[in-house]
């Protein structure tokens, strides 16, 4: 290969359009004020413009814009290879951060009710969405009856999760156009984490209970950027290097597990191979249990991870992941699913808000909308979804939220961790699946509301620990 052949620019120049197409869409946010009130990801906005571009592009030439020479004709495999890896990536930088915060007893019911309330919603998402092809696959042939099981997928998970469920169900089970189906709900939750948001902020507005803070009144501290006994920024090898390396070494162990797992396993490889981030997050954390360990056996005397380094890390594998996944939408081949994708975001975005603004206000009562928000931008969108509509009422993290966010996931992994394996095998047995998560959805809640539906049992329990404990 010569460095002039297009193919060794393929990958940077699909890469440029995605970051050029993100800079376009902050310039929009930041001059055009409907934009910036709609509360829409400017991730999301570039994602659209790209999309628009290219779908006009494929009707004026009837070739896929990314697929033209200038991107080494494979552009649009490599948008779906970015937008899987980025997953994973952001998934890794977030679970190596280090955290030297004591969990009260109080913290921890909280944080076990927020990980339940993500699971709940996956639940209820799996079974109106199965729910809705279901019907539709038996009034109309042409629907495929497991398709709403990417509901939560695109919704409670993201672009990534849903473009993976997509891809399988296209390649072992006759989809046509099941990729590009998971990436549209994807979309489609975004914008309804920009709806809901923007419905929810303008109902607190008029109650009063909205206080805007400015973006230039958020301080960052020196502590926020580097703890005392970090490595230097720029030493010998520079501090965002080592973040890389931590990153992708864990990311390196695992793809060993795909590969090992899938040579076990070979029927279940495209399983395997999805779960990806969950993997890399497990990988991740036993890396940062031996740097731990290292540490307090004096091997290691300086700090290697930066908290603040691996945020804009994730940030960046989170951006890239939703402006690939939406510019790699293809719309002429999910033309005749419009109207079912309408139906599932439209019912999506519903009961996804009204069930997650009555648990906040059932369970979280002291911060009732920050809890809100949070949860319902992350299971419409991304975590940072739900951080970005969190710092629109609490800019300063007062209240304990954005640690429900973070530390949710271990509850959520282990009660979610049925969904994964469910959500497969949905095209083969949709009926018994659909009962299954309605069965594991009354369950969740009789976990969460447990306190409301058995206060006698949890009142007791309440008294002894305390009489324990004086």
């Amino acid at each position: 290969m010569n460095f002039w052949d297009y193919e060794a620019w393929g990958f940077l120049t699909v890469l440029a359009v995605l970051l050029i197409g993100l800079l376009v869409a902050n310039i929009l946010k930041r001059t055009i004020k409907p934009i910036q009130n709609s509360l829409i990801p400017t991730s999301v906005l570039g994602g659209i413009i790209i999309l628009i571009i290219s779908t006009v592009y494929k009707v004026c030439t009837g070739e896929m814009f990314f697929n033209t020479k200038f991107f080494a004709t494979n552009g649009a495999a490599v948008l779906e290879i970015i937008t899987y890896h980025t997953l994973a990536l952001g998934f890794i930088a977030s679970a190596l951060k280090i955290s030297d915060k004591k969990m009260t007893g109080k913290r921890g019911v909280e944080i076990f009710d927020s990980g339940v309330t993500t699971v709940a919603t996956y639940l209820l998402q799996a079974v109106i969405g199965l729910a809705i092809t279901i019907v539709g696959a038996l009034f109309f042939g042409w629907v495929f009856p497991a398709a709403g099981a990417i509901l939560p997928m695109g919704y409670g998970q993201g672009t990534g999760q849903a473009l993976n469920y997509g891809k399988m169900y296209e390649v072992q089970n006759g989809f046509v156009g099941g990729a590009n189906f998971g990436l549209t709900v994807a979309a489609l939750g975004f914008l309804s984490a920009s709806i809901g948001g923007v419905i929810h902020l303008n109902v607190m507005k008029k109650k009063g209970r909205l206080k805007k803070v400015d973006a230039k009144d958020r301080v960052i501290t020196l502590e926020t950027v580097e703890h005392p006994n970090e490595i230097s920024m720029s030493g010998d090898m520079d501090k965002f290097t080592a973040q890389l390396i931590f990153i992708f070494i864990a990311y390196l162990l695992t793809y060993l597990v795909m590969w090992g797992l899938s040579v076990l396993l070979p029927s279940m490889q495209a399983t395997i191979y999805g779960f990806n981030f969950l993997i890399g997050v497990l990988m991740a954390t036993l890396i940062k249990l031996a740097m731990k360990g290292l540490t307090k056996a004096k091997i290691l005397k300086k700090q290697y991870v930066n908290n603040f380094l691996m945020n804009r890390i994730s940030n960046l594998c989170f951006d890239v992941m939703i402006v690939a996944g939406i510019a790699a939408i293809d719309l002429t081949l999910i033309a005749d699913y419009w109207g079912m994708l309408l139906i599932l975001g439209v019912v999506g975005l519903v009961i996804t808000y009204l069930y997650n603004i009555f648990v906040a206000k059932t369970i979280f009562k002291d911060y009732a909308d920050e809890q809100f928000l949070a949860m319902y931008g992350m299971l419409t969108g991304t975590a940072s979804t739900g951080v970005m509509l969190l710092r629109e009422v609490d800019p300063e993290y007062k209240t304990p939220v954005q640690d429900n966010l973070v530390y949710q996931t271990l509850p959520a992994i282990v009660f979610g961790f049925p969904i994964m394996f469910l959500v497969p095998i949905a095209p083969d047995v949709p009926y018994l699946v659909l009962g299954v998560c309605v069965g594991l959805f009354v369950v969740m809640n009789l976990i969460l509301f447990r306190t409301k539906l058995f206060p006698k049992l949890f009142k007791s329990k309440k008294v002894e620990s305390e009489q324990t404990n004086s």
